[in-house]
């Protein structure tokens, strides 16, 4: 991508911000009253419908109460506007999304340990007993009659659209660079792979919890300018069965894409009004949600995938027709590489140590007394039978499974107590076999998010070139399985760890690739002062890229030493034979 296009993008959010506020303007002045007030209800429900899009759209959480959250921020401007707080309308409607942002966190403390139905039903329980407790108690000055006072320059219906439209357009810019930001990406990686998001790093928690705090405080907000709307809140605006279709239609709809939750925000008001104007009891617009909620949960898509993939299709086949087809290059011949540094005497400390390490589940020992030494700026293979516990063997190390025994040393350090994300932080990187790279990212968002450093772009796009990736700008739904495995590894190489263990790297590429793969893998290790652990079943590619070699079987260490004396030692034979790969 050009400078120019980069600096495009950028401010691409702010020219939209400026455009919606005077398209607002235009509408606040050229719609009639009765369509002024529905738009108004429409910009608040995009603002609750953009905080579902931050939950549920980007972290993946089920979270049924938005409305709710919605009645704590109409609350709050409610009683501050009766006892006359300082500061007026705006600082009681940043008071209300603080209260619902706060009141998020707490409801989503349950998240760190549920998740699916049982999360839904913590939410949904919340949100009814709610519902109980505002019918008995009521909103600040409903039961005198004392209105909530709006903003004294936005006191009309028409100005104070314009003022919702104002508070809508800053909320969808601060949810933008937020969806850009790190923690945006935290979002969309733990909604992905909570063991993928804690192995670069980066705190499920605070991922998870920062999510609900965003969305409740979005829903704070909203709730506050319904506060200011009608002037005289009450229960029956906040229902928790409002709550479960705002959630329907924003898993419908996408909306953690902006353009896609203003679509479901003026959708939750067209649709009652379509059916209003038919003749149809307007409870049947819940009807309607639904079955659009079980199209969009049974198809594993919405609206907002479907209409951007068209566009994106559509846009493929224009630059494949205008754009010739370049001369293939390697990306081998566009890599500068450095020379090998020189190599650390026998003697040098190891970068990591494991000792005596045990891991049993039951009876069943799936790791009995390993230990190994990896010498700094080394590749060690770690090779054994299918169910030698070479997995079990990473998911200790890397802190997945803290229940063993033995001691795990990262540069002479006891990390061995560490949680996954701070062993991850500390150096100790690792990829998986299955695929943990989140589709909702492009190449670029995701490689900056593992590495958790500020990376020159040049020497970002110089090295995804090297290892073979896309260009930084493609969006990772675009790249199959076992490419989307290379800008993994391409990832966490930035991230310059002190020891990288990749786990089947190579799964479900060719024989070529394989080939390739090892080749740029030799060069990892003395231009990122990196020790690498590889495990794989290509014997080829562990024989053409591993100084030193361990061999598990059932647990235990049955060989360990340079590769070409470990590879023809008789027990290592054996331990093959009859395997899917046999050493010739």
């Amino acid at each position: 991508m050009k400078l120019a296009d980069r600096r495009l993008s950028a401010l691409l959010p702010v020219l939209v911000a400026i455009l919606a506020v005077a398209v607002g303007w235009g509408l606040s002045v050229g719609l009639s009253g009765y369509y002024v007030f529905l738009g108004i209800s429409a910009v608040t429900a995009i603002i609750a419908v953009l905080g579902l899009g931050v939950v549920t759209g980007s972290a993946g959480i089920i979270a049924l109460s938005q409305l709710t959250f919605a009645a704590i921020g109409a609350w709050v401007v409610a009683w501050m506007s009766l006892n006359e707080v300082p500061g007026g309308f705006a600082v009681w409607l940043l008071a209300g999304g603080i209260a619902g942002g706060l009141a998020g966190i707490l409801i989503g403390l349950p998240a760190l340990r549920l998740r699916g139905v049982n999360l839904a039903v913590v939410t949904l329980g919340f949100a009814a007993a709610f519902d109980v407790m505002l019918v008995q108690v009521q909103f600040p000055g409903s039961v005198d009659g004392i209105s909530v006072t709006r903003p004294a320059a936005f006191s009309s219906d028409r100005e104070y659209f314009f003022f919702a439209v104002i508070v809508l357009v800053v909320c969808a810019l601060l949810v933008t660079w937020m969806q850009r930001s790190r923690l945006g990406s935290s979002w969309k990686a733990v909604a992905f792979s909570e063991r993928g998001t804690a192995a670069v790093g980066q705190s499920v928690s605070l991922a998870k919890l920062s999510a609900f705090a965003v969305s409740a405080a979005l829903g704070g907000i909203s709730g506050g300018l319904i506060a200011g709307q009608v002037q005289l809140p009450f229960a029956s605006s906040f229902t928790p069965i409002q709550s479960l279709a705002l959630y329907i239609l924003a898993v419908m709809s996408g909306a953690y894409l902006i353009d896609m939750a203003v679509f479901g925000g003026v959708l939750w008001v067209v649709v009652p009004e379509l059916l209003k104007k038919w003749g149809v009891p307007q409870d049947w617009g819940f009807v309607i949600f639904g079955l659009l909620g079980i199209q969009a949960l049974t198809s594993g898509s919405n609206l907002g995938e479907v209409i951007r993939g068209a566009f994106r299709k559509r846009s493929r086949r224009r630059l494949t027709a205008t754009v010739p087809e370049a001369a293939s290059t390697t990306a081998l011949d566009v890599f500068a590489v450095p020379e090998a540094a020189a190599p650390f005497p026998a003697d040098a400390p190891p970068v990591l140590e494991v000792r005596a390490l045990g891991v049993q589940f039951g009876s069943l020992k799936a790791n009995d007394d390993v230990s190994l030494r990896v010498a700094p700026r080394s590749i060690m293979g770690l090779i054994g039978p299918n169910g030698a516990g070479k997995s079990t063997f990473v998911d200790a190390v890397s802190g997945f499974l803290p229940r063993h025994t033995g001691q795990v040393l990262l540069d002479g350090e006891d990390i061995t107590r560490l949680s996954p994300t701070a062993r991850a932080r500390r150096g100790l990187r690792r990829t998986f076999q299955q695929d943990r790279v989140p589709p909702q990212l492009t190449v670029e968002a995701y490689v900056r998010f593992v590495a958790r450093k500020r990376l020159d772009r040049a020497e970002l796009a110089e090295v995804l070139s090297f290892m073979g990736c896309p260009p930084p700008e493609e969006p990772l739904a675009n790249v199959d399985v076992g490419t989307r495995r290379l800008v993994e590894v391409a990832a966490a190489v930035l991230a310059g760890p002190r020891v990288l263990i990749l786990d089947e790297p190579a799964a479900g590429l060719s024989h070529e690739e394989h080939l390739q793969f090892g080749h740029r893998l030799t060069r990892i290790p003395s231009r990122f002062d990196t020790a690498i652990i590889i495990i794989e079943h290509d014997l080829d590619l562990v024989r053409s890229v591993c100084t030193e070699i361990t061999v598990l079987d059932f647990g235990r260490v049955l060989a360990q030493g340079p590769s070409d004396r470990v590879l023809e030692d008789p027990a290592v034979i054996a331990a093959y034979m009859g395997d899917a790969e046999t050493i010739q």
